[in-house]
């Protein structure tokens, strides 16, 4: 269909599915004719159908909306799948209504497919400037700066994961001990379940490493304790449980909490010994 955008003249040109049959692609070609032409091909007198087909370049005068749409009819057959034999797509077809003639009694009906308008990339320039399109240009400014500070949040705590995941050695090491032991201790999620006691942080993973001289064997119990030097909330801690890991034999000893080590919570107590799972 083709419309002059000054006048809105609508110029309707349709191909039925019989003349398509067979074919794969179609080649659509438009230009505007000039006076000469208009007079030989357009009155109602003239005995010359067609004009000729030229590889020259034309121009158009005026603005022109082209809209290019196929339909199509189809019906169920017995496997209940959509067919289109013996349906004609008829000529009174348009982009709001389909026009099918079918020589079989069936349930039939009609599709649509539409190609998309290319976007006017010289209208969106012209129309791009703050004070006419000031709700796009905020929301725009306004997502930047949330997705801004969200990236600055996220590298903040990707920073504290990988402190996490360190590995820090005890201080008692001594440097000619030869065997080696990975403890790592599991604070809880709870409320306040974190301390500053000598720091373990609320729902932290925190790995160190111990040398001893020789084999501990196999470990029975664990003495844990903390100085409840924190102030107010942050002396108490919650202690899920603590995994020891013979970094030799890569056996590992598991020790269950889930309790308080606090003065104000639980029994009162700062200090335990967990006995092996």
């Amino acid at each position: 269909m083709l419309g002059n955008l000054h006048n809105e003249s609508l110029y309707k040109y349709f191909i039925n599915n019989e003349q398509t049959s067979g074919h794969q692609s179609l080649i659509f070609g438009l230009r505007e004719l000039n006076s000469t032409e208009i007079f030989q091909f357009c009155l109602e007198n003239s005995s010359i159908i067609n004009p000729s087909i030229t590889n020259q370049p034309f121009y158009f005068t005026s603005n022109y909306e082209l809209r290019i749409y196929t339909s199509a009819c189809y019906y169920l057959d017995k496997n209940n799948q959509w067919k289109s034999d013996e349906l004609i797509v008829g000529s009174l077809t348009n982009h709001y209504q389909i026009q099918c003639f079918s020589n079989h009694l069936t349930s039939f009906a009609g599709g649509f497919i539409i190609l998309p308008a290319p976007i006017n990339w010289n209208y969106v320039f012209t129309n791009a400037d703050f004070m006419k399109n000031k709700t796009v240009y905020l929301t725009i400014i306004f997502v930047s700066i949330i997705y801004i500070i969200l990236m600055i949040y996220a590298r903040f705590n990707d920073k504290k994961d990988i402190e996490k995941l360190g590995v820090t050695p005890l201080l008692d090491n001594y440097k000619l001990d030869q065997y080696f032991y990975q403890i790592l201790v599991f604070t809880g999620q709870r409320i306040n379940a974190g301390t500053e006691s000598k720091i373990f942080r609320r729902g932290g993973i925190d790995a160190f490493i111990m040398t001893v001289p020789k084999s501990l064997g196999l470990l029975n119990y664990i003495r844990i304790w903390h100085d409840n030097s924190g102030k107010g909330s942050s002396a108490s801690w919650f202690l899920k449980y603590i995994i020891v890991t013979d970094l030799q034999t890569m056996e590992k000893f598991h020790f269950i909490s889930q309790r308080w080590f606090a003065v104000e919570k639980d029994d009162g107590f700062i200090e335990r010994i967990l006995s092996v799972a």
